[in-house]
């Protein structure tokens, strides 16, 4: 499969961004998705994940409250919704696809998606 994150952007500290991540190649409603991020000098980290049919998420401590997590299976499609931002959620955010659901949430992902930049500016 085949991913490819959009939506990124300069945004002012408190906006919001939609992120986008568009899956081709294979059966998307089988693989469960998740977005992870990574700042600059800083590892990859995760940030959401949701189910193959969308009803379950998880989030990262950090971005709670903050940002949803939601798939579009007719279009194949995930989101990441990002409201109040905040400087330290400037990263390159990636989209990733987990065909083997072993755990709950994922451990370990397959595919991956190039990255999109958001910078939130203070």
């Amino acid at each position: 499969v085949q991913l490819q994150a959009s939506g990124g952007g300069l945004v002012q500290a408190g906006g919001s961004l939609r992120l986008s991540c568009a899956a081709s190649g294979r059966t998307f409603s089988r693989y469960a998705m998740g977005w992870f991020r990574q700042a600059p000098g800083k590892e990859r980290g995760f940030v959401a994940a949701v189910s193959k049919s969308g009803v379950s998420t998880y989030y990262a401590d950090s971005v709670k409250g903050r940002f949803t997590i939601s798939r579009d299976n007719a279009k194949d499609t995930v989101y990441l919704q990002m409201n109040s931002l905040k400087p330290e959620d400037t990263a390159v955010y990636y989209c990733a696809a987990d065909p083997f659901v072993r755990s709950w949430p994922p451990e370990s992902y397959k595919y991956w998606g190039q990255g999109t930049q958001v910078t939130v500016s203070s």
